[in-house]
This record gives C-alpha cells, structure tokens and sequence, in this order.
C-alpha cells in the first residue's frame, strides 16, 4: 500500500535509557470515526439502540470490551461478543486501508520526538492486523522498536498490561518511559503504569477531571516540542541518566 504520507525515520537513540511509547487509534490515525461507524453499524444491525455520541463512553476501550458493554446493557440473541467483536474488526480494516487519515503533525511528531534520543515503542488496544494497516497507512511501519497490542493481554486499557508489556518488550522499567496518549482510559492506564503521560485529549475528553493524570496536556501533537519534552523530563526527575 502507499499511503502518500512521509515516514517517520528513527534515528540511533542518545538515550537509550528512556522510551516514549505512543498510543496509535486518535492520537497518530484519525480512526475514531471510522471506529464509531462500524460500532454503530453492526450494533444496530443487532437491534442496539446505539448513535454516534454514546460511542464516547467506550472509548480507548479494546473492542472485545466495548463489545461486552454494550451487550450487559442491551443483550441481543444470535452473535456471541467474540463474532460481532470480529464483524466490527472487519469493517474498520476495509474503511482504514482505504480512508485512514493522519492526525494534524502525527508523523512529524513520532519524528521530532525520535529526535530527541528516547526510543520509540507503541502500544494500542487495537488487534495486531489493524495496528500493521494502521503503520502501513502512515507510512511509520519501522518507526517503532517495540508494538504491543491490547489483542495479547488478558485486559485493556484502562488496564495498565498493554503499557507494562511495552516497556518490558523494550528492557525499561515502566518509571523510564514516557506514554503520549488521547483518551483518558490510555491516560489512566499509563498512571497505573507508573509512566509519565503526555495528553493530546480527544474533544470528547476536554474537562474531564482525570486529565489532572497527565503530567503535561497539549492542545496537539505539534505542540509536542522540545522544550515541552524537556520540561516533562525535569519534573519527573528524568533529564540524566540513571
């Protein structure tokens, strides 16, 4: 596939001690709507009395979960959670691999980051195929040392396991690693890491009072300078090596 956006190239880490670990759907790819619709669609189709705004109480939710959720509060015979988790999958990878969008300044911010001398990992809710076709879709499909997805623990977030197994996967402990996130269940998973958390919040999010998590709340991912990263370092007492 090609995306006709410009990849995101690592450079050799000058700090090899640390790691910033991005967050993928709403954050770098602008899939929440693509997600909302294929929720809406195979929901409905199964009698749930689902809009598009209710799809916010669900979000940064692995889709299993929000599956689940949905089913304990409007049960509906046929299809088990797993096959209608399936048919939504699905829908997304059709519409992703043909409409997937950027968000404003995401390759450019895994970029200007890698600049900065963290390595580079991810860590998504997404199953594992939707994460490559997402990557692929950017163009930033090298651009990460380590991808963990939500498909391999045994809870999503707000579950902390998706971030823990990032910074395992890269040798960190979870205290040297930086979570860029757009959800409040990414941002209380990455606390419950013990990671310092940057916050681009989706405008569902705005004035949510747990955004109080975040060690820093940006408006963008353009925002995301060197001298905010810097100043995130000194507060968590991580600008020198350990």
């Amino acid at each position: 596939m090609t995306s006709g956006y410009t990849a995101a190239v690592p450079t050799t880490p000058t700090r090899p001690d640390l790691a910033a670990i991005f967050d993928l759907d709403g954050l770098l790819i602008d899939s929440e709507p693509i997600w909302v619709q294929a929720e809406v669609e195979v929901l409905g189709a199964l009698g749930v009395p689902l809009v598009e705004a209710d799809c916010a109480r669900t979000t940064g939710l692995r889709i299993d979960e929000v599956v689940a959720w949905w089913s304990e509060r409007h049960p509906w015979t046929g299809p088990g959670v797993p096959e209608v988790a399936e048919r939504i999958v699905a829908v997304v990878e059709r519409r992703m691999r043909a409409e997937g969008q950027p968000r404003e300044g995401a390759c450019e911010a895994v970029a200007r980051l890698a600049s900065f001398g963290p390595r580079l990992g991810l860590a998504s809710s997404s199953p594992r195929r939707l994460i490559e076709v997402a990557l692929d879709r950017l163009g930033l499909a090298d651009a990460f040392e380590v991808v963990a997805s939500g498909q391999d623990q045994p809870l999503g977030k707000p579950h902390p396991g998706v971030y823990l197994a990032a910074a395992a996967a890269l040798g960190l402990p979870p205290t040297r690693c930086v979570a860029v996130e757009d959800s409040v269940n990414g941002l209380v998973a990455a606390a419950a890491a013990r990671m310092a958390c940057i916050v681009v919040p989706a405008p569902i999010h705005l004035g949510d009072p747990r955004l109080g998590l975040a060690d820093l709340v940006l408006p963008g991912l353009p925002a995301l300078t060197r001298g905010a990263w810097d100043r995130l370092l000194a507060r968590r007492g991580l600008s020198a090596s350990p």
